[in-house]
């Protein structure tokens, strides 16, 4: 067995090497692709790239660069120096660019299209994915095509494992031709996925719209922001929720300094009665290099109800639309140190072990 797990990692390391080098002969410039993916470079679609940037051709007069004698080494190594920079920052405080925070939102539509005849649309678009249980659901829905579409729409809403109909309504011209809208009323739904079914009828034939969207039962209500503070070189932002029901709660939010998203934020916790306090905290790694000192804001507030025991769903409740906007402390004490982590740490460690070893 001890002389099949030799040939074994024989060949794996020489498979990598072997790969290694194929792909430096292709990529002249020492793995240039791999340390770009460990810096996190743009994400920019290839044919994009191609055409913004000119190629780099290497002189007639210039010999390529020589292969790595050690593929499988310098993989590792780029791999720990990757996992290191992510674990500066501790796991409920960490960066946002403006596409993450875009991405982080937890509460969007995405409004779905559905090709017609003749380069035409159907589209619906609701004004969020989650909904509480009472809320009105405002459907709208746009139809361009050459085809004569009827005056009116219904929109149902129904269960998507029976589709069983659990709310209807019809949607009326408002505005342009060929916009629509109407209000659903969920109020006594149960908690779950549900599928929004929309149809319209085009030269005098059925056409049906899918889109999924979900009912959330209530979890409670936000009461604001207490008092901020820093405390062992993080800024700590208390959060108020009252809860209807006990159980473990998980806050999450963006941090923004003025429109520049900040940091994204998440904390998990108990809350029972005792307690109504949920405290956010934003690290110095992500604060100490700010240089404007204005106010900073919490958006997009979400907090989940995690499930109680296996076969639980996960609900979710959504703080208010503009958020809290609170003036910080003095934040000249908080320091770009990375946090501790020793299990981080341990890992980093082995890591570069591994690399050095090759």
């Amino acid at each position: 067995m001890a002389r099949k797990a030799l040939l074994l990692l024989t060949l794996v390391s020489t498979s990598v090497v072997g790969m290694g080098y194929i792909l430096s002969d292709e990529n002249r410039s020492a793995f240039r692709w791999l340390t770009t993916l460990a810096t996190g470079a743009s994400s920019a679609p290839a044919g994009k790239a191609a055409s913004t940037a000119p190629a780099v051709l290497p002189s007639i007069d210039q010999a390529p660069e020589p292969p790595s004698d050690n593929a499988l080494g310098f993989m590792l190594a780029g791999i720990a120096e990757q996992y290191e920079q992510s674990t500066r920052y501790p796991a409920w405080s960490v960066p946002l660019s403006k596409a993450q925070a875009k991405a982080y939102q937890g509460n969007r539509y995405e409004p779905v299209s559905l090709p017609l005849e003749g380069e035409g649309q159907f589209t619906v678009t609701l004004e969020k994915y989650r909904f509480t249980r009472g809320e009105t659901i405002l459907v709208a829905a746009a139809i361009q095509s050459a085809q004569v579409v009827g005056r009116s729409l219904t929109a149902t809403l129904e269960k998507p494992d029976s589709r069983e109909a659990v709310a209807s309504a019809t949607l009326e011209q408002a505005g342009s031709a060929g916009y629509f809208e109407g209000t659903l009323e969920a109020s006594e739904e149960e908690p779950g996925e549900y599928r929004l079914i929309v149809e319209a009828r085009l030269d005098g034939r059925p056409v049906r719209h899918a889109s999924p969207l979900t009912i959330e039962p209530y979890l409670g209500d936000f009461g604001g922001l207490g008092e901020p503070h820093v405390s062992n070189n993080n800024l700590i932002i208390p959060v108020r929720f009252s809860p209807e029901e006990p159980g473990f709660y998980a806050l999450s939010a963006q941090l923004y300094s003025g429109q520049r998203p900040v940091a994204q934020l998440q904390m998990e916790q108990r809350l029972d009665g005792t307690s109504d306090t949920i405290n956010l905290k934003a690290h110095g790694t992500v604060l100490a290099n700010e240089t404007e000192t204005g106010q900073l804001q919490l958006r997009h507030i979400q907090i989940r109800q995690l499930p109680a025991g296996p076969g639980d769903r996960t609900n979710y409740a959504f703080g208010p639309e503009k958020g809290y906007v609170f003036t910080p402390p003095d934040l000249d004490n908080l320091t770009d140190t990375p946090a501790v982590n020793p299990e981080s740490e341990q890992r980093a460690a082995l890591l570069r072990q591994l690399a050095d070893k090759f």
